[in-house]
Formats: structure tokens, sequence, C-alpha cells
């Protein structure tokens, strides 16, 4: 379960991989439409989350270490890191901004990153639990703000955060150049086939990059533009019956 040569067979769309994904859109399920009956239990599910969230982050570190697979490449500096981050400190303190960026890099990326994941490792190996349980608490604490906290997003939020998680690429740019990382997969697509590996290579790998974001960024947002016309409708709908 914890060795690093073997289990080194991962195949996409095997059993585990599919059952896997059924669990979490299950979960996701089950949070959307029990949302009234779970109330009692949000901090439970709060607290569940940050466990979860730390203990991936944690452990993993922990694992390249005593495993002697410490490189830079381990350094926090993926989009799943920088997620994880960003939910531990939402979940500690309420910032609407910081909402708004784990909005965009925090569901479809993990999302994405489940369904073409970028790892060798087979269940039950620790990395392959480990990967799947971090890239899962991610979109389920952005689900879990938005249901039981109330964090909605402006449309303008798109914009100005596909350009915020571009300034932040530029060290991350130049900081792989120094240490001949990929964090944010900026270098090139993973080792592993994932959905980067159709994004081509050298200049045109970065342009395509640009615009697959962008197109993950608008995507993310039509539910949330959705749910906010319904719930204005309804707003407006009871002030209505009010005011008759």
């Amino acid at each position: 379960m914890y060795s690093v040569t073997e289990m080194r067979d991962f195949t996409l769309f095997s059993m585990s991989h599919i059952v896997t994904l059924i669990l979490f859109f299950t979960t996701c399920c089950v949070l959307i439409y029990y949302k009234k009956n779970l109330q009692p239990y949000q901090p439970i599910m709060k607290w569940t989350l940050i466990s979860i969230l730390l203990a991936c982050e944690i452990s993993m570190n922990l694992y390249v270490i005593l495993t002697n697979e410490w490189d830079f490449g381990n350094l926090p500096f993926q989009l799943c890191s920088l997620s994880t981050f960003l939910a531990l400190f939402l979940y500690l303190k309420n910032n609407q901004k910081v909402f708004n960026l784990l909005f965009f890099i925090g569901i479809l990326p993990p999302i994405l990153s489940m369904v073409t994941p970028g790892i060798v490792h087979q269940f039950p190996h620790f990395r392959f639990i480990r990967y799947f349980l971090q890239h899962s608490a991610i979109p389920l604490s952005v689900l879990y703000f938005i249901l039981f906290e109330g964090y909605r997003v402006p449309r303008k939020a798109v914009l100005f955060n596909f350009l915020t998680v571009n300034i932040i690429a530029v060290p991350i740019f130049f900081l792989n150049q120094q240490l001949g990382t990929n964090f944010f997969f900026i270098a090139n697509p993973s080792e592993t086939k994932t959905i980067l590996s159709f994004l081509g290579s050298g200049i045109m790998y970065y342009i395509n990059l640009e615009i697959f974001a962008l197109i993950v960024f608008i995507i993310t947002y039509i539910p949330m533009e959705i749910l906010q016309k319904i719930e204005n409708k309804n707003m407006r709908d009871v002030e209505k019956l009010g005011g008759s």
C-alpha cells in the first residue's frame, strides 16, 4: 500500500477509478438534494472536510520524505495545494474575494484531474487514496460554501479571477525555470495521459492552455449564473406576494 515500486499500474476508467468517480458525484448530489436535512450536521461536515484536506496535504509530504522521494516538485505550489489552502482559510475566516478565486480553481480543475488523473498508482495504494480524497474534498468544500455558507459569485469575477490566476502564474513560471519543476503544469502537460496532453507543445501549449483555462472559468460560472437568476426570481415573487 505504501510501496514506491508496486501497484504502479493505474488504468484509466478501471473499476476502482469508476467507483471512485461515482462516489464523488453521488456525494455532491446528496449534499444538494438533502441540503435542508443536512443543516443540523453542518459543523460535522465542515470539520470533516477540514480534516481531510489537512490530512491529505500533510500525509503526502510525510510520505515523500519517508520514502526518499521528496524533490522540489513536492513543494505546495500546485493548483490543488493552492485550492486546499484557500479552502482551509475560508473555513476559518469569511472572505468573498478568496471564495471567488477558490470557486474557479476549486471545482472543474480538480474534477477534471479525477477524470483523467495524473497518477500511476492503482487502488488501494496510499497515493491513489490520497489523490482522490484531496481532489474530492476541494470541490466538495466549494459546494459546502455555496450551500451552507451562502457564498455567491458575481459575473465580473470571471475575468477578474482569470487575470488573477495569470498573475499568480508569472512567478510560478520563473520558479519552474529555476527549479526544473512543473507547478500549475505551465512547463508542459503531466507525465501521465491527462486532458492537458491534447493541448499540444511549445508556444501552442501556452496558447491552448490559456484558452482552455478561460473556457473552464466560463463553464464553471454557468451554474452559478443560473442559481442566482432562480434565487432572484423567487425573491421577486415573494416580494410581489408580500405587496399584494
